[in-house]
């Protein structure tokens, strides 16, 4: 129980529901609502709404995106035998910006994590495997964080592709310590890992 207004705690716990954000910056975002302008405010608030009618997923890759497909599925110029495998949309935008990346992606939605009850049903891998069947595809990197679920995860995968003879399957390399998060390497490190990547 606190002395704030019953709205404040309720925006509060609601932010606190998002990844990352615990009560302590939770308060600290909505006092700094508080600051801004109805203005400002107002602009905040109607972009939120647009989210869920705006961003849709692409049929191809998985990511989120204004149109189906999405702008790199779409972009002819792109090598389409080449898939890198990531687990988040986000991973996209970070590889992106190497700019040493000319191949297409897929968005597993996740990683195997059997502590959070995320199986390898939960993710994306039906669509991944159907695309595989529908187009001839030379290389998949597996580009996941290099952690226990990253690892767990790559395994699975390279295991279920090993049906689909001359596919070659590679992995992020050098530059990527265990443990790291993708989301957070510079592109240096990220250009590194992609020329470095090794086959499994």
């Amino acid at each position: 129980m606190t002395n704030r207004p019953p709205i404040l705690d309720n925006l509060i716990q609601l932010l606190t529901q998002l990844p990352g954000l615990g009560p302590k910056s939770a308060e600290r975002i909505v006092f700094a609502l508080l600051h801004q302008s109805k203005e400002q405010v107002a602009q905040l608030t109607q972009t939120l709404n647009q989210l869920q009618d705006s961003i849709i997923k692409c049929n191809i890759c998985q990511t989120f995106a204004e149109t189906n497909p999405c702008p790199i599925c779409a972009d002819q110029k792109r090598n389409r035998s080449v898939i890198c495998v990531v687990s988040r949309p986000q991973d996209i935008t970070v590889l992106e910006k190497t700019g040493d990346y000319q191949g297409v992606y897929f968005v597993l939605g996740g990683v195997i994590d059997p502590l959070e009850g995320i199986t390898a049903e939960r993710l994306n891998i039906k669509s991944l495997i159907d695309r595989l069947q529908q187009q001839k595809i030379f290389e998949i990197i597996l580009a996941l964080n290099p952690d226990l679920p990253g690892e767990t995860t790559m395994l699975y995968l390279t295991k279920l592709l090993r049906q689909f003879k001359g596919l070659k399957i590679t992995r992020l390399a050098r530059g990527l310590p265990v443990g790291s998060d993708l989301e957070y390497a510079d592109e240096v490190t990220l250009s590194n890992a992609l020329k470095g990547r090794r086959e499994i």
